[in-house]
């Protein structure tokens, strides 16, 4: 039950870089909306990486200091999206989520990928998990996939995304 919880709330959201020190990025929320793949996760919790619900694409929109992030899964063969309303923090970038969670921007070229961290508070511990995201359907192996590397190089484990077709159909607009 516990470990379904947690990899339930830890595939809906982005990622989480265990005590990486990165360079925040200024976000423009225009230019970062919209699709994106998930193309790899790094932790150093085996838990959340052998999470049985994982994201598959993301769908962002912002209003104002808000952030509206629209999940999709494949559970069983059929594509389920979740959706979950975030505020700005005072950082740049940060935003927080009901359920003790935070995304950080943590790295994007905006056109091609972008590097999340997200945090979860849990049972008294933080949990952290680096995810990275390409807007392509096809490329994954961009600049931003060796970034990805460098920023995770001390974590020791990861794992690639599955590919699916729900990602394909959230770009399309159909789920």
């Amino acid at each position: 039950m516990e470990a379904r919880l947690l990899s339930n709330v830890c595939g809906f959201f982005l990622v989480f870089l265990l005590q990486a020190e990165a360079t925040r990025v200024e976000l423009v929320p225009e230019k970062i909306a919209g699709f994106w793949k998930e193309v790899a996760i790094a932790s150093d919790q085996k838990l959340v990486l052998k999470a049985q619900r994982r994201v598959e694409g993301l769908f962002l929109t912002f209003s104002g200091g808000n952030v509206t992030v629209k999940a999709v899964y494949n559970s069983s063969g059929s594509c389920v999206t979740e959706s979950s309303l975030g505020s700005e923090r005072d950082t740049v970038g940060e935003f927080a989520f009901p359920g003790n969670r935070e995304i950080h921007v943590l790295d994007t070229d905006y056109e091609r990928y972008t590097i999340l961290k997200l945090t979860l508070l849990w049972q008294g511990r933080n949990f952290h998990v680096l995810k990275y995201f390409t807007r392509s359907l096809e490329n994954e192996d961009e600049p931003g996939f060796w970034r990805f590397r460098e920023m995770t190089a001390d974590q020791g484990l990861y794992m690639l995304a599955r590919h699916g077709r729900c990602a394909e159909l959230l770009k399309e607009g159909l789920v």
